[in-house]
């Protein structure tokens, strides 16, 4: 079954990384879908119903996106806010994600170095994900692991993001199977 990417940057065409990403599924040999949150709503207007069934269609699921001040993007936490309701991915009824393979992109602007515990932001980027996984948990959904790429700001190479990307686009989705 194909893949559903759900990617979140607020201007893909100027990034670095996500471009360069979303270019290398898009050549990939796996079937995925591709689907721009930025793009499809730059009113922040989310077709909640549209958005659940569209998740309902995938078994596996890639939530893309830039890390942005130790979170993400804002229309993706809207996304998940409105998205993930009472009664359809949690509580007593809900259970829609149950199940479901889920996976996270995230590229990281600062060096690999700093995401430690004794180093300047003093947290790994396993404990910063972590309200993701409690997420993901929280719906009872399949937490498959992160593809990540650090330095992506200033440090890391046009030909580094290349090599990333296609390790992403033919290696990072096949562990989701």
């Amino acid at each position: 079954m194909k893949t559903l990417v759900i990617i979140a940057h607020p201007n893909i065409e100027n990034s670095r990384v996500n471009r360069v990403w979303k270019e290398a599924l898009l050549k990939s040999t796996e079937e995925v879908a591709i689907h721009e949150l930025y793009e499809v709503y730059p009113n922040w207007d989310i077709d909640v119903t549209f958005e659940q069934q569209q998740l309902q269609n995938y078994d596996k699921v890639i939530i893309q996106f830039p890390f942005y001040w130790y979170s993400y993007p804002p229309l993706l936490k809207k996304w998940f806010d409105d998205v993930f309701s009472y009664g359809w991915a949690y509580g007593s009824k809900g259970d829609k994600m149950a199940g479901k393979k889920l996976a996270l992109a995230v590229s990281i602007g600062d060096k690999k170095y700093n995401y430690k515990e004794d180093a300047p932001i003093g947290y790994s980027l396993d404990t910063l994900l972590t309200p993701f996984r409690a997420t993901i948990n929280h719906i009872r959904a399949d937490y498959r692991g992160a593809h990540t790429i650090y330095g992506s700001s200033f440090e890391v190479t046009d030909e580094e993001i290349v090599e990333n990307a296609y390790v992403y686009a033919n290696k990072f989705i096949k562990t989701l199977n």
